[in-house]
């Protein structure tokens, strides 16, 4: 996977963004791309990205981050808890391995582990465990842990590492057009949040993304 390159240009916007407080509105939900995998579709409704939460939920959240981002770890606490205690709310995963070796490893058999139906299990443990020095080996017993079959995990990452491969590809296209710098990243319907909210802050983004979306309708 290629990094992101960044502009000048691009670098300042971000900067401006942060310093107003790190949320801004994501692109229009009705675009069009000439590239199919940028539609507003294509980020929330991709069939092979995995999905949590209430899969007919009012709100989705889309969430792209890297299993060694501290950031990331430091939030998934309380996006957990978010999601067990709103039932309207779908949440679907971008993993968006930028910190590369063991990230693209940990990316690659979470998304394995989909296909026999244990990827939350695995994302869960992995973002509990997750260190940039941790090796493939230490990745397959912190999956089996979690509930995957070691023997499917091997077979699915052979038999669909084209698919996996074109998920990963298809995330950081995506990643590329919000214009972001890195993880974790939040769309919560209508924003853009580009931090690591705790609880309070992502009801809050909930709150707001949800009365954004009744008064654009």
């Amino acid at each position: 996977m290629t990094k992101i390159k960044r502009t000048v240009a691009t670098a300042f916007l971000l900067g401006l963004i942060c310093a107003l407080g790190g949320a801004r509105p994501s692109w229009p939900q009705q675009a069009n791309s000439s590239d199919p995998d940028l539609t507003y579709q294509a980020m929330v409704g991709d069939p092979q990205t995995p999905v949590a939460g209430n899969p007919r939920g009012d709100l989705t959240i889309v969430e792209f981050f890297d299993y060694n981002c501290p950031f990331c770890i430091k939030a998934e606490p309380a996006l957990e808890k978010l999601i067990a205690g709103d039932n309207g709310i779908r949440l679907v995963y971008k993993d968006w391995p930028i910190f590369g070796g063991g990230s693209i490893i940990a990316a690659r058999m979470a998304l394995a582990a989909n296909w026999q139906g244990k990827y939350e299990a695995v994302h869960n443990a992995l973002l509990r465990t997750a260190s940039r020095k941790i090796s493939a080996d230490q990745i397959r017993v912190i999956a089996a842990n979690a509930g995957a079959d070691p023997a499917r995990l091997e077979a699915d990452l052979q038999a669909h590492a084209r698919q996996i491969d074109a998920i990963l590809a298809r995330t950081e296209k995506q990643a590329e057009k919000l214009g972001v710098p890195g993880t974790p990243v939040f769309l919560i319907g209508p924003l853009l949040i580009e931090s690591a909210p705790d609880l309070e802050g992502f009801q809050k983004s909930v709150r707001d993304a949800r009365a954004k979306s009744q008064s654009i309708k």
